[in-house]
This record gives C-alpha cells, structure tokens and sequence, in this order.
C-alpha cells in the first residue's frame, strides 16, 4: 500500500509541476508579453549601443591625443617673430607709370 501511495504522490507531484510550466510558458507567449519582452530588449540593446559608442568616442579622444603627442601639436606655443621689413623687389626711380592692360592697344 505504502508503494501506490507513493507512486501516486510523486506523479500529482509530477502533473502539478508540469502544469505549472505549461501554464507559465502560455502566459510568456501571449501577444502582451511578448510585446513587453522586445521592448524591453530594444531598450538593453540602446543601452549597450550607447555604452558602445561612448567607448568608441573615449578610445578616439585617446587615440588623437597620441597623435597629437607623437607630430608635436601639443607643444607650447612658440612666441611670434617680429615682422621682416618689405623688400622692394623693383624701385621705378622715373616714377612713370606703366598700363598693364593688355587690351589697350587695341
């Protein structure tokens, strides 16, 4: 007798635990749920994509600043040179003007 109670409790065991999965698995495949569900992913995949992309930024402001270390762009200003004095390449002493309009003669 202690057998087919036994063998009795363990499958009402077996049928509750197996009904409760059942159930529980319909309930996650309901139109609502599964429209909770993705939107909830689209909502972590943000996340992530953002956090991808932050990295990205952090990893390109990094890399430029080696850049900029290795070509010198970062060294300190030099002061500026005083201007040079203009050099005139040609002095007219007869001060005569000349027409460079080629189109006059015509």
């Amino acid at each position: 007798m202690f057998r087919r109670t036994f063998w009795f409790t363990a499958g009402a065991a077996a049928g509750v635990w197996a009904t409760t999965k059942v159930n529980r698995k319909l309930k996650q495949l309901t139109p609502e749920s599964l429209a909770a569900q993705a939107a909830n992913k689209a909502i972590d995949a943000g996340h992530r994509l953002k956090d991808f992309a932050l990295d990205v930024r952090d990893g390109m402001v990094q890399r430029e600043a080696e850049l900029d270390d290795a070509l010198g762009l970062n060294a300190p200003e030099l002061p500026e040179l005083p201007p040079q004095a203009r050099i005139v390449a040609i002095e007219n002493h007869n001060h005569t003007k000349y027409s460079y309009n080629r189109n006059e003669d015509h």
